[in-house]
């Protein structure tokens, strides 16, 4: 039996009518609370990015190259520090662009918001534009973390959430998230916009998406979330729907400003048109898969096995009924990346920022013991890292 003084530590005191009940400890600021409850999923997703920069290390120096300029200097984050170093046009541009493999192309199908972040921290810091770009992905990396885990325990409880949060960072081409690239900053700015979404709170929601259109033009999903959101706020007459049409109407706004600075929606098509970005409904793509399946048996079923597998992953989504704007922004970033016009290469990187897509596996995983979840996920960090400095060190995606 319990003494009286055990029974008194375990059993509260009666509350008199009225009165509150105070506790002694100082509460904590709830943002605090947060980041103490994500502590283990951001440790765990800077473990899988460290294991994959230190593989890289590795790798390039045995072949005498640069880790640093592989993430840095190498395709897309060329042409972001040159917008951040000189604007979008400049005396010795035509022959850059030449140099790089570009011909004629325009900067203008590089969305500003990056540059100008890595601009700004050159002129603070003292930084190259190079760093700056690195030390912004790294930030926005850790910034999408927090947003992915705070998606993922609203919908699926802290254990899937973390899980979901090394899934993403354990991607086959999670090594973006290093790089000067803009997936990192765009999937942060999706995330919370997402979150602000599910707990309607509408206005951050609309600015978030707002400068989601001006780093991607992938942004659609982002809004498409937001307008989904506000459709289901007004249909049901729930409260703040004068914040909800706010949030509607302000999504879009950084990606028609972009538009409208580049020259209209038609000047727009017409320069991504030049570097073969388009929406073709898939049908590039499937042309591609079946010149595969012709000439390349096993790439062409490779391929195969890839679609399967991101629609699987869909239909898993909406198998599990997630709120309506987490679906659209799954269905859209998928729909988005399969019928993207763009060479087979993209395809993964459009769709690093559609983690929701993860949520069926992570909330399965999550059910599973602790230890055979660990060895497996260990598994895959380690060939997530091996693929990410193969595809660096190579000239593209394996």
């Amino acid at each position: 039996m319990a003494t009286s003084s055990e029974a008194s530590a375990t059993v509260p005191a009666l509350q008199a009518p009225g009165s509150k009940l105070t506790d002694p400890r100082p509460s904590r600021p709830r943002t605090v609370v947060a980041l103490a409850r994500a502590l283990p999923a951001l440790g765990l997703f800077a473990a899988v990015r460290v294991l994959g920069l230190v593989v890289l290390a590795v790798w390039a120096g045995a072949e005498g190259r640069s880790p640093h300029q592989l993430l840095s200097g190498r395709w897309d984050s060329l042409w972001y520090t040159d917008i951040a170093a000189h604007g979008y046009h400049w005396p010795g541009y035509q022959a850059t662009a030449h140099t790089r493999g570009a011909g004629a192309h325009s900067h203008l199908a590089f969305f500003p918001l990056l540059p100008w972040l890595e601009r700004g921290l050159h002129n603070a810091v003292g930084v190259s534009y190079a760093d700056a770009g690195l030390l912004l992905s790294a930030l926005a990396s850790v910034a999408a973390a927090l947003g992915i885990f705070a998606v993922g325990e609203r919908l699926a409880g802290r254990r899937a959430a973390t899980l979901l949060v090394v899934l993403w960072a354990a991607l086959p081409i999670g090594v973006l998230q290093s790089m000067a690239y803009t997936e990192s900053l765009f999937t942060a700015l999706a995330a919370w916009c997402l979150y602000a979404v599910l707990r309607r709170e509408w206005i951050t929601a609309g600015l978030l998406a707002a400068l989601s259109g001006l780093t991607r033009p992938s942004a659609a999903a982002v809004i498409a979330a937001v307008w989904v959101g506000a459709a289901v706020t007004l249909w049901r007459r729930e409260e703040r729907r004068v914040r909800a049409v706010l949030g509607a109407l302000l999504a879009p706004a950084g990606l028609l400003a972009y538009a409208g600075w580049v020259g209209g929606l038609s000047a727009y098509l017409h320069v991504q048109s030049q570097w073969g970005n388009g929406f073709d409904f898939g049908a590039a793509y499937a042309r591609f898969v079946g010149h595969q399946l012709a000439t390349n048996l096993g790439a062409g079923l490779g391929l195969l096995a890839f679609v399967g597998l991101v629609v699987w992953a869909l239909v898993a989504c909406v198998r599990q009924r997630p709120p309506l704007p987490v679906l659209a922004y799954a269905a859209v970033t998928l729909a988005l990346a399969l019928g993207a016009q763009a060479y087979f290469n993209s395809k993964p990187r459009l769709l690093l920022p559609g983690f929701p897509l993860l949520l069926p596996l992570s909330a399965w995983l999550a059910t599973l013991r602790p230890r055979r979840v660990a060895g497996s996920l260990a598994l895959v960090a380690l060939a997530s890292a091996a693929y990410g400095a193969l595809w660096l060190l190579g000239p593209g995606p394996p």
